[in-house]
């Protein structure tokens, strides 16, 4: 034989929690009235939290850069002279 379960309704939206809501809404609204900054000001201070890379930093990614587009420079070389090669025996 099976027991049978009640399930407990549990209402919501009692007084109590409606209070709760409209505190939070109007505490909502008093953060939104607060003085109003320039765009540029706001800028300004993210870029104050922006980490920065040092000068031998810079140098050394931009040659690492360099080397990686000429070492793709010489695949998409090679594979061009493979298919042209390809393409001569076929034709």
């Amino acid at each position: 034989m099976a027991k049978e379960t009640k399930k407990k309704v549990v209402k919501t939206n009692t007084k109590e929690e409606k209070k709760t809501t409209k505190k939070t809404t109007t505490q909502k609204k008093k953060v939104t009235n607060a003085p109003k900054e320039s765009y540029l000001k706001k800028v300004g201070k993210e870029l104050k939290l922006v980490k920065w890379p040092t000068a031998k930093e810079v140098i050394k990614y931009t040659i690492s850069t360099i080397i990686f587009c000429a070492f793709l420079c010489l695949i998409f070389m090679a594979l061009n002279l493979i298919m042209s090669l390809i393409r001569g025996w076929v034709a």
